[in-house]
């Protein structure tokens, strides 16, 4: 519904922006994790298509005592070791994308 209605879609985790772009471009091409487990959930009205669905690992830390780093890492199923030393920056990755993830070379999932 969000792609149909919404030309940009922002998305946020923790109380901060993870990844911001076209709606389009969002949905075929996620540069975030948690964008990526959040479309993972879309359901398919197709019932002889299926999608592979990301399950996050442990419960969502707290807000108000967000962990160091990277505020997903410690769901995240990329994480490394250094994304617990330094908050990612809010950077752009394609032609009006943004994303916060320091890991570039990871190839998400998308929707198309």
């Amino acid at each position: 519904m969000i792609g149909r209605i919404s030309d940009q879609v922002a998305v946020m985790y923790l109380g901060i922006l993870v990844e911001m772009a076209p709606a389009e471009e969002l949905f075929r091409s996620p540069r975030h994790p948690y964008t990526e487990a959040l479309l993972s959930a879309v359901p398919i009205p197709d019932p002889d298509r299926k999608r592979t669905r990301i399950t996050l690992a442990g419960d969502p830390p707290s807000a108000l005592n967000p962990p160091s780093g990277c505020r997903f890492r410690t769901r995240c199923r990329y994480a490394e070791a250094a994304c617990a030393v330094e908050r990612p920056p809010f950077r752009e990755v394609s032609a009006g994308h943004f994303s916060v993830c320091r890991r570039e070379e990871v190839v998400l999932q998308g929707t198309a």
